[in-house]
């Protein structure tokens, strides 16, 4: 199962290069952990 990640506006992009690597690298986890898993444990939505 694979959903499709909708960014809401391009802030984003600009939040995401601003973080260093390691927050840059927690972010995509969280993001494919979305995309991928087919029960997303609720604390990756608060």
């Amino acid at each position: 199962m694979v959903r499709k990640v909708v960014l809401y506006k391009e802030n984003i992009r600009e939040f995401y290069k601003s973080q260093d690597k390691k927050v840059q690298e927690k972010i995509e986890y969280v993001l494919d952990l979305v995309r991928f898993e087919k029960q997303v444990p609720v604390k990756f939505f608060k």
